[in-house]
């Protein structure tokens, strides 16, 4: 890694993960390309994140989701599972508990990602503890945004109010929920929210064709 704007102890930890990268997208990507991905998912978190040191394995992870979603959209991988994008203002609350009961109701079954139109520092805590409730555990996710090729390779994009903030892509299923922001709540406030998400997810899940609805 040799951009200037990336400090010199970081250095190292970005080549690791650019060989990593390699490794996942061999004959698909090639170093060029990988290198800049993951140079500018840097980009993304280095001037907001909380513990520098945590940067460059952000990085990385965002990286892969990228490169993910770009190789579908390219036709390079697809393995016909239905791809979800939920979206909203921070990515710290309501995007991360739908992102959390989609993982957690559909398995490998189908695939989600989340992305916020201005990105938080971290994942609301009264959002982790809620979903930890339920035995759902997105402790480990962090707010990102979205990029272009994110929200290409969504199947169906869900909004939760991000308005006008929102990418816009002629032909593509969206949605929009309408749902309190559980920034600056207590847990029993998020409670609710959480409840409420996970029942619109079931039902996107049902016409997807990828859980069946229960009853009663």
């Amino acid at each position: 890694m040799s951009d200037r704007s990336i400090p010199l102890e970081h250095r190292p930890m970005l080549k690791g993960a650019a060989v990593r990268l390699a490794e996942t997208f061999d004959g698909i990507f090639g170093a060029e390309t990988i290198e800049r991905f993951l140079v500018t998912s840097y980009d993304q978190f280095a001037g907001r994140a909380t513990v520098a040191n945590f940067l460059p394995l952000l990085a990385e992870r965002f990286a892969r989701q990228r490169l993910q979603a770009l190789a579908r959209v390219e036709g390079k991988i697809g393995n016909g599972v239905p791809v979800v994008l939920f979206l909203c203002v921070h990515n710290a609350g309501r995007s991360q508990m739908a992102l959390g009961w989609f993982n957690h109701l559909a398995g490998d079954r189908a695939l989600a990602w989340s992305g916020g139109a201005e990105p938080g520092s971290e994942v609301n805590p009264a959002a982790v503890a809620a979903m930890a409730e339920v035995g759902v555990d997105i402790s480990e996710e962090f707010p990102k945004p979205w990029t272009d090729e994110i929200v290409r390779a969504a199947d169906v994009v869900v909004t939760m109010g991000c308005g006008d903030a929102c990418p816009l892509f002629p032909g593509k299923r969206y949605e929009d929920w309408t749902l309190d922001d559980p920034s600056g709540r207590s847990v029993d406030q998020v409670r609710p929210v959480r409840d409420e998400i996970g029942r619109r997810v079931e039902e996107l899940l049902a016409s997807l064709g990828v859980i069946s609805v229960r009853s009663g």
